[in-house]
């Protein structure tokens, strides 16, 4: 399929989107008369253009799917002048800017009883779920025989804390500084992402007087991909182990990722790992 017709193909979507939602809405749910001339459900297209407040014409020719540019600032007032949900806005900005909006991230602290099902079906595979600030909400039997997460208070159960903080934390990555610079890059992205979150500067201010290696990373400026790939780690018994880990998204909206672990190597000390986990 051409550029083109994905193009055309679009606006037609769009139009028939804001038509059809801009029928849903009685002129009662926003405030509006409903009056006695009315020959078409919902609302007229000059209140819509009201409502986000933009001139007519320049809405009817969004809905009529013609080449227009349009800011994020219309198009969320478009949203809430048409009562879209979180769903229904996101595909309004697709639709129209072929993106999502940028959206100002928050911390949530609560996780879906059927993520920890999940991750308790894997029992040899450490897995643990984080929010936008890095505090480690929920995980399985092997994360914590990994990282020790039920021996700390639940308000020092953030993944940056331990890493800067918890000397069997940094023991257990090996090497360390490599390692933990790379998780520092990474964190840098959410930072940036939920600016307006005060909870997150928090959390930066008071490594930033505890931790001197922190202080120091963190002004590189540095910034890193989603953490993925290899990480290595020491287990008492057994030694250096390598791990491949990948962050999956399970809830996008509130910010909730499940990062996994799988051991990295032979079958025998895949056998060991998994003795090791469940001993």
């Amino acid at each position: 399929m051409t550029a083109a017709r994905i193009l055309t193909r679009t606006r037609e979507d769009l139009a028939e989107f804001l038509r059809k939602h801009r029928e849903k809405i009685t002129p009662e749910e926003v405030g509006l008369p409903r009056g006695r001339r009315r020959r078409t459900p919902g609302l007229r297209r000059e209140e819509v253009a009201a409502l986000a407040g933009v001139g007519l014409t320049w809405y009817t020719w969004l809905e009529q799917g013609r080449n227009i540019s349009v800011s994020a600032t219309f198009l969320d007032n478009l949203s809430k002048a048409l009562k879209l949900d979180t769903a229904e806005r996101r595909h309004l900005f697709l639709l129209t800017h072929q993106r999502l909006p940028s959206e100002l991230g928050k911390t949530w602290c609560s996780v879906p009883p059927l993520v920890q099902t999940l991750m308790d079906d894997l029992p040899t595979r450490p897995a643990y779920i984080l929010n936008l600030r890095w505090d480690v909400l929920a995980w399985n039997s092997a994360a914590d025989k990994l990282f020790n997460f039920s021996d700390h208070a639940p308000e020092r159960r953030n993944m940056l804390w331990l890493l800067f903080t918890d000397p069997a934390m940094r023991q257990r990555l090996s090497p360390w500084e490599t390692q933990v610079s790379q998780m520092l890059s990474s964190f840098r992205r959410d930072f940036a992402r939920a600016a307006q979150d005060p909870t997150i500067d928090e959390l930066v201010d008071e490594l930033t007087k505890v931790s001197p290696e922190f202080k120091q990373l963190w002004k590189t400026q540095e910034v890193n991909a989603p953490c993925q790939g290899v990480r290595h780690l020491y287990l008492d018994g057994i030694g250096a182990v390598a791990f491949e880990h990948t962050t999956l998204t399970v809830d996008e909206e509130r910010h909730l990722r499940l990062v996994y672990y799988a051991h990295k190597g032979a079958d025998t000390e895949k056998q060991a790992f998994n003795e090791w986990v469940v001993g």
